[in-house]
Order: C-alpha cells, then structure tokens, then sequence
C-alpha cells in the first residue's frame, strides 16, 4: 500500500487542485460583482467576499496557528456558496466558464516583473522619506 488515496493524487496536488478551484471560484463571483445582470445583493456580497480574501487584515491573523488559517477556510468558501446561490445558473456557469478560461492562460512574466518593480520602487520611496526625515 503506497498511502496515496485510490484517486491516485497525493496531498499535495489535491490541495492544489482546491485551491485551484477556489481561486477559478473567486475569480467567478469578481466577475459577477462588476456584471449588471446578476442581483445587486449577490454583486455586493461578492465584492466584500473579494475584499475580504485579498484584504491583508483578517478577523483571526494568519500568524496564529491553525486558528489563523481557519476564517480564510470558512468564511471565504461559504460566501462563495451564498454568492453561487444567488445567481441563477445559466449566468454562474457563464461567468465560471469565463473564469476558468483565464485560469488556464499563461501569467504574464512582464506583468508580474512590472509589478514586482512598483512594489520594490515603493518601498524604496519610504525607506527614502524615513532616512531624510527631519525626524530621523
């Protein structure tokens, strides 16, 4: 016995295969927030279930062990379900028809290279302002 499931997947790739579908998920209810024919209620759960995943603050914070991860693991895949729900169908398949067409081309190795540069360039700006400041 190999230890693996029957599936034949390690641990590994099917925690990447659930945060693969939870990214294509997301990126889904994004698009649903800024498409006019899906219900407001759904558009502004969607755009706070976004925020809330990309925020850099957390209701518990990720540093804590265990307990750090659990609100990512709970209240961004529930609101996902709450948001899936309030969309008629045909519309979500749309949209996650959409969206997992965008997962599956290419990254940009030039966008990521842009952004890595406005980051390092922005850091730098504040490194600057606290060494010159008269406060320093």
């Amino acid at each position: 016995m190999t230890g693996k499931p029957s599936s034949g997947k390690s641990l590994s790739e099917r925690i990447g295969d659930l945060g693969h579908r939870l990214a294509v998920e997301a990126h889904a209810a994004w698009l649903a927030a800024r498409d006019p024919r899906v219900p407001m209620l759904a558009r502004i759960l969607a755009v706070a279930i976004a925020a809330y995943a990309l925020s850099p603050i957390d209701l518990i914070p990720d540093f804590i062990p265990v307990l750090g991860w659990l609100d990512d693991l709970i209240i961004v895949p529930l609101g996902l379900i709450l948001v899936r729900r309030l969309i008629p169908a045909p519309l979500w398949a749309e949209l996650h028809a959409a969206a997992e067409a965008a997962s599956e081309r290419p990254s940009s190795r030039t966008g990521m290279a842009f952004i890595l540069l406005l980051w390092g360039g922005l850091l730098y700006l504040i490194y600057w302002s606290v060494r010159t400041s008269p406060w320093h």
